[in-house]
């Protein structure tokens, strides 16, 4: 079990930066691609301290990807660099055909994910990109969840041999994760322990899953909470074990409830161990304009949705 205090709100994307910064100067086959995002991206430090190893694609992100493919037949482990959207939607054919059934070691690392890329509205957010990513075969599929775990993810896939689709996000949210952290893909990180209800949670649903399991703890309700920062490969071994200790789950994600984690869980719960679950996701709809706040809660993404998602799959025990 892990110890956990909000050190300040920072947002993702800048660990994603943090993480590619340290790696410019540790690993030298290391290159970043980028489709005109720079600022956004904070790819900035690495494009000023390695020049030769950044490559501006422009407005290109098809390009990009197959840029991308091609500089890891030199050894290179490129990572590329777009909003979510356009880091899968738009390029899945390529990532399809010269990334994923050629298995190539390409970083696709995907930010403004999700609700909370905020006023931009639906046609820049994506609440499909897990499901698209985690049906290629191959493909290693990364949903962090704050500013530390970012940096630290950043950093562990440039020693994974494969494939692999980082997700992170625009916003500032809670920064609660250890800063000396070991990121192990595919290992869950169990927050709390409970034995009522098993809350599995990714991204910046997280934090939000941590500060219900205060507010359930008062109405007399141990939750356990386990962050899923690997969607594929699952930790079916921590999320079996937690269940047949409380019974029922609940799982919460930034994305549609269709083809996202809570769908992996209940692959996983239907095979081995049939369990009561509710889902806190998105329902089958696209977003909107917003402040990430307001988008949260209107589409009951926040600890107030993880709390009713709770009191209902506890009925169903």
């Amino acid at each position: 079990m892990k110890t956990y205090t909000n050190t300040g709100n920072k947002d993702t994307r800048s660990g994603f930066g943090a993480g590619l910064t340290e790696l410019g100067q540790t690993n030298d086959n290391v290159v970043a691609l980028c489709a005109d995002l720079i600022g956004s991206l904070k790819m900035d430090d690495f494009k000023a301290n390695h020049p030769d190893r950044f490559f501006q694609v422009g407005i290109a992100e098809a390009n990009m990807i197959g840029l991308a493919a091609g500089l890891t037949i030199g050894g290179k482990i490129p990572f590329t660099g777009t909003f979510a959207n356009f880091s899968t939607g738009r390029v899945y054919d390529q990532i399809r055909q010269s990334v994923a059934y050629s298995g190539k070691n390409v970083k696709i690392c995907a930010s403004h994910a999700g609700l909370t890329l905020g006023e931009d509205g639906a046609t820049h957010q994506i609440l499909e990109d897990i499901g698209l990513m985690k049906m290629l075969p191959g493909m290693t599929v990364i949903n962090t969840c704050d500013y530390n775990q970012t940096k630290a993810a950043t950093l562990a896939i440039a020693d994974h041999d494969g494939p692999v689709y980082l997700r992170f996000g625009r916003p500032k949210v809670a920064n609660f994760t250890p800063e000396d952290q070991t990121f192990e893909i595919g290992k869950a990180v169990q927050f709390t322990e409970g034995n009522d209800v098993t809350i599995v949670a990714t991204g910046h649903l997280v934090w939000e899953a941590l500060e219900a399991s205060k507010v359930l703890n008062e109405k007399g309700i141990s939750a356990e909470v386990i962050d899923i920062h690997t969607i594929k490969p699952l930790d079916d071994k921590a999320i079996l074990e937690s269940v047949a200790k409380t019974g029922c789950i609940v799982t919460a994600e930034e994305h549609n409830y269709l083809g996202g984690l809570g769908e992996s869980v209940a692959r996983l719960l239907s095979q081995h161990q049939p369990t009561p679950q509710e889902f806190v996701a998105t329902q089958d709809t696209f977003g909107e304009s917003g402040t990430p706040e307001q988008l949260m809660e209107k589409y009951g993404l926040n600890a107030e949705a993880i709390v009713k998602a709770t009191e209902r799959v506890l009925k169903r025990k």
